[in-house]
């Protein structure tokens, strides 16, 4: 289970990634952000934010369209 959920249905590229990094500023290390998008421009998007920033893409998956991340804060 997620510290905390961040729904950006409904947004492109690149605010879930921007939303994404102002929530993740504000959590402690360690914490976990889940966030639910159905860009699919996302799934490229958030690899490469998790790569440059040194935060930690736990998991993602598709479902109906709608795709799921797990990003562990470590930055």
């Amino acid at each position: 289970m997620a510290d905390q959920v961040l729904d950006a249905k409904g947004l492109n590229c690149p605010l879930p990634i921007l939303r994404a990094k102002k929530a993740l500023k504000d959590m402690p290390t360690g914490a976990t952000l889940q966030i639910l998008a159905t860009d699919p421009g996302s799934v490229k998007d958030f690899e490469a934010f998790c790569r440059t920033t040194g935060n930690e893409l736990m998991e993602h998956a598709q479902d109906g369209g709608v795709y799921t991340f797990l990003i562990k804060h470590t930055a």
